[in-house]
């Protein structure tokens, strides 16, 4: 007998199966298709990757699916990306911190504009659903990166002594050894690092040019015309960055610009952003979270158009993560060590990983970190410290300026003993409440919690935060960064208070309605929650 026809597909297709005929052939593929509209909430199965269902009466009242086609929710998530380039582009074209008598607001209007275009895309990607959430989550990360490169840094000077720092280490010289502007290194000087001094009207030689800083040979006393900054220090920067630095020269020579390294950062972010996805897929995380890393403003500004190393260190600590995660203590121990070799700051990474066969971590880590100086301790000695004693002193990490919030409570010296106290306290806790399988609420909340309490002038230190925040869900957490940035913009310390005051704040109350019920129990049991409750599992 043959099934009788029904308004239902699902239900035709059944009959289909049990009547033996024509129709059984292609009635496995009808349920796959259908049983997504009609059942958008099953549990663990088969979903609608355009978008929700909704439902609405037909034929006398009954209720019927009817699909909302989320492709439309797809091009205006695609739409918010590519108005989110090309303001990327414009931003790095028209506006920088080094232009005389410069005008921030503009600047910081853009900046706004990028977070709030950010935001709406995370927000209507909640509604997209399977293999769209990874090519609009890639394809974001590649054509927002490739826009940051249209333009030379915009807010800091760093590549150019990254790009120093490798011309002199692949003529064999160690970074360690003379300062930029010692006059053994003449040499090696390019055009576009060292332009020559121009004669004025008046015929006095002058030093031109929007990122280009007056100083002075060590020995000569002769003008230096120079794109560093700090040309009278040594460099700063651990030896796993200068590794860095040096391969990227080896492969472009000295006269290439400052395109080597944002390419770099463009394929480390996009690369970032591919670990995230698989590391998201493999452990049962929602993939879309890796659009808060992906399309995040401050990764096409510091990891690309600025080319901060700091990009370098995310890949180290995430790889680091996700091998001792996957029960490879030893080899996450070494990236790690590598990891701590480019920046120290992925230190703060270190304690959530300790929980469970943390020694074996610990020892990888620091004999990498070892090995790594062994060849420069050799050449230079106690060289190999560089400005880091200096830069420390001139931040106001000696005397405690620095810090924004504690230097209210405590001010002077004394801040910084209040610092190290509490960051102390903040580790000790998290290697005791840190899920040893996930990590990474551990690490958002160390990392996190460091950011806020030396409140750093440097916006790019956040980078780091930026994979744990997509990790664990916690979007409240970007306040952080964007707290930083606008202490970069504008340098205002009433304001920065205000910011990062207003982040606790918000970061606190956020905490408070995640755990609830049983907040007491949370916190007097070790162990965090493995992964966000699930209404937590959308991004928003």
């Amino acid at each position: 007998m043959k099934a009788m026809p029904s308004r239902r597909p699902i239900t035709t297709a059944i009959r289909g199966l049990r009547a033996g005929d024509a129709s059984a052939r292609c009635a496995s593929y009808i349920i796959r298709l259908m049983v997504p509209l009609h059942h958008p909430g099953v549990s663990g199965g088969l979903f609608n990757p355009y978008g929700p269902v909704t439902r609405t009466r037909v034929d006398g009242g009954r209720m019927r699916g009817v699909r909302q086609d989320g492709r439309v929710r797809i091009a205006v998530v695609s739409l918010l990306l590519a108005a989110s380039a090309a303001l990327t582009a414009f931003s790095v074209l028209a506006y920088d911190l080094f232009k005389p008598g410069r005008d921030t607001v503009p600047l910081v209007l853009c900046t706004a504009g990028l977070w709030l275009l950010f935001a709406l895309a995370v927000l209507l990607l909640r509604g997209v659903r399977g293999r769209a959430v990874v090519v609009l989550v890639l394809a974001g990360s590649v054509g927002i990166g490739a826009a940051a490169m249209v333009g030379p840094p915009n807010t800091s000077t760093d590549s150019a002594r990254y790009a120093w720092d490798g011309i002199v280490s692949t003529a064999g010289i160690s970074p360690y050894a003379y300062t930029p502007a010692d006059d053994r290194l003449d040499a090696l000087r390019p055009d576009w690092l060292f332009p020559a001094p121009e004669l004025t009207e008046s015929g006095k030689r002058e030093c031109v040019g929007e990122r280009i800083q007056t100083a002075q040979k060590t020995e000569s006393g002769d003008l230096l015309c120079s794109a560093l900054n700090r040309t009278g220090v040594p460099t700063i920067y651990p030896p796993a960055a200068e590794i860095y630095f040096a391969g990227v020269r080896a492969l472009t020579g000295p006269n290439a610009e400052y395109w080597p390294l944002q390419l770099t950062g463009l394929l480390l972010s996009v690369g970032t952003t591919g670990m995230l996805l698989v590391g998201m897929r493999r452990r049962g995380i929602d993939q879309r979270f890796a659009a808060l890393w992906a399309w995040c403003p401050l990764v096409a500004t510091e990891a690309i158009t600025n080319s901060h190393v700091d990009m370098l260190g995310v890949v180290f600590t995430l790889a680091a993560v996700f091998l001792v995660t996957g029960r490879r203590y030893w080899s996450g121990g070494f990236v790690l060590g590598a990891a701590i070799a480019t920046k120290l700051i992925p230190v703060l990474a270190a304690p959530a990983m300790l929980r469970r066969q943390g020694w074996k971590v610990t020892v990888g880590a620091v004999a990498t970190f070892l090995i790594l100086y062994v060849p420069y301790v050799l050449s230079t000695g106690i060289g190999v410290l560089g400005y880091l004693p200096g830069y420390l002193s001139e931040e106001g990490y000696e005397d405690g300026t620095r810090f924004a919030l504690i230097s209210l409570i405590a001010p002077g010296g004394s801040a910084v003993i209040v610092a190290a106290v509490l960051l102390a306290v903040i580790a000790v806790l998290v290697i005791w409440k840190t899920d040893p399988d996930q990590p990474w609420l551990g690490q958002l909340v160390m990392i996190g919690s460091a950011l806020l309490i030396l409140s750093p002038r440097y916006s790019w230190y956040a980078l780091l935060l930026l994979p744990f925040i997509a990790l664990s869900g916690r979007w409240e957490w970007l306040l952080v960064p964007m707290a930083l940035t606008l202490r970069l913009l504008v340098p205002s310390i009433p304001l920065t208070r205000v910011a990062i005051a207003t982040a606790i704040v918000v970061i606190v109350v956020m905490s408070i309605h995640r755990a609830r019920p049983g907040i007491a129990q949370r916190v007097l049991r070790p162990g965090w929650s493995k992964v966000p409750e699930p209404g937590d599992q959308t991004v928003g």
